[in-house]
């Protein structure tokens, strides 16, 4: 329909209407903004949280977002104020202090949030799947004593699944929990845990029973508990708003209590709760997709070079049609991911792996070819482009797809 449109010359009063022709000449027209900020479809209740959530990440994140980056500052009392919005435990119930929102809302606010730091809203999602994980499978009791300062951001979680010896392999991870009349005893390591060491609750998966999935328990381990420590901060690319560290676990003593679930179900909990995390993540893959096709367009239209401005390249114009087409097809997989998952669609868990994998990968080509389109500025600290390539190249790492995405 671009070429379309370029090729024909359509009359000034079909631009940005019948055709979407805003892509040629003044880069977007108002339509084409409109399908961007991924408004489009929504109810109208879902346009005013995405419009806070818009808002929050332009004014409260945007301005901090390479401070947070350069100084490796854990914005938490940013992430309070988001709390107040309801972003802390979206997903949750409202008695708990959740916003008791859907998984397609959780979607579009994450993509939202993105586009004003994808680091935090990386750490912001994985938090909610652990407060939706002791929501879901604890009791009464875990769930009214954790739940509620989790959802207001007073205590942070994290989720404590992959070892030094044990990434995609999660079933075979050696993290041991010994039971010890009311105790159990833990011993083990986990690896690149976001939030590692600054957070309150872990969230950690750990071996009751024999070798393989059915050996292993969900047990909520606090800070400050005895025989819980951290190793150092990690040095990382990007996701620097959000430290990382190992969390080590050498004879820590934790109340049978703060075990979620039955013995045995910890595999199958992580489980259910990556799936929703490989919703979120690609979510933020979508709103740093969504800040770079902006940014692109700004650059070109601003930049000249052989007397005129980038925007009227061209080639420069039909490489910025396939990015936002990249943007826009991610979108609508993980739309309909979310959708399957918060049906309970027996086959939700491989749709999820699919859109977690194709979105993160499209998107990490639109952030990337937006910094080409910078030129040399583009390889600059000083533009926000370079943060969203760094920030959103590890979402095609962490919560990978597995063999979930074989039918």
């Amino acid at each position: 329909v671009l070429r379309a449109a370029q090729k024909f010359k359509l009359p000034a009063q079909f631009r940005g209407r019948t055709l979407c022709y805003g892509l040629i000449g003044p880069i977007f027209c108002p339509r084409c903004r409109s399908l961007l900020a991924a408004s489009i479809g929504l109810n109208e209740e879902q346009k005013e949280f995405q419009k806070v959530a818009f808002d929050f990440a332009a004014n409260e994140m945007a301005p901090h977002m390479a401070e947070w980056d350069e100084k490796e500052i854990f914005p938490v009392e940013t992430m309070r104020k988001a709390a107040q919005l309801g972003f802390g435990g979206i997903y949750v119930h409202p008695d708990l202090g959740g916003a008791g929102l859907s998984r397609l809302d959780t979607s579009i606010i994450f993509e939202a949030l993105s586009t004003g730091c994808v680091s935090t809203t990386a750490y912001m999602s994985i938090h909610n799947m652990c407060v939706w994980m002791i929501d879901t499978f604890g009791n009464d009791e875990q769930r009214h004593e954790f739940c509620p300062p989790l959802c207001s951001m007073d205590r942070f979680a994290s989720y404590c699944l992959t070892e030094p010896g044990s990434g995609s392999d999660a079933a075979s991870l050696t993290t041991s929990a010994k039971r010890d009349g009311d105790n159990y005893i833990l011993n083990g390591s986990k690896a690149f845990i976001s939030g590692g060491g600054e957070t309150d609750v872990y969230v950690v998966m750990c071996r009751t029973g024999g070798s393989g999935a059915r050996g292993i328990s969900c047990i909520l381990v606090e800070k400050g508990t005895p025989g819980l420590s951290f190793g150092k901060k990690e040095r990382k690319v990007g996701w620097n708003s959000q430290p990382t560290r190992a969390v080590i676990l050498e004879d820590c003593v934790v109340p049978v209590a703060n075990r979620l679930g039955a013995e045995g179900q910890g595999f199958g909990i992580a489980m259910r709760g990556l799936n929703g995390g490989r919703i979120n993540i690609a979510s933020c893959s979508l709103g740093a997709a969504h800040a770079s096709v902006l940014l692109a367009r700004d650059h070109l239209s601003v930049r000249k070079q052989f007397g005129e401005p980038l925007a009227n390249n061209q080639y420069l114009q039909f490489r910025l049609a396939e990015m936002a087409t990249g943007l826009v097809t991610a979108r609508l997989i993980v739309r309909h991911a979310a959708q399957a998952l918060q049906e309970d669609r027996g086959d939700a868990a491989t749709v999820c792996a699919m859109a977690k994998l194709y979105a993160t990968e499209e998107c990490f080509k639109v952030c990337n070819e937006a910094l080409q389109m910078h030129g040399g500025y583009g390889y600059l600290k000083d533009y926000a482009v370079q943060q969203y390539v760094r920030d959103i190249r590890v979402h095609q790492i962490l919560e990978g797809v597995q063999s979930s995405v074989i039918p």
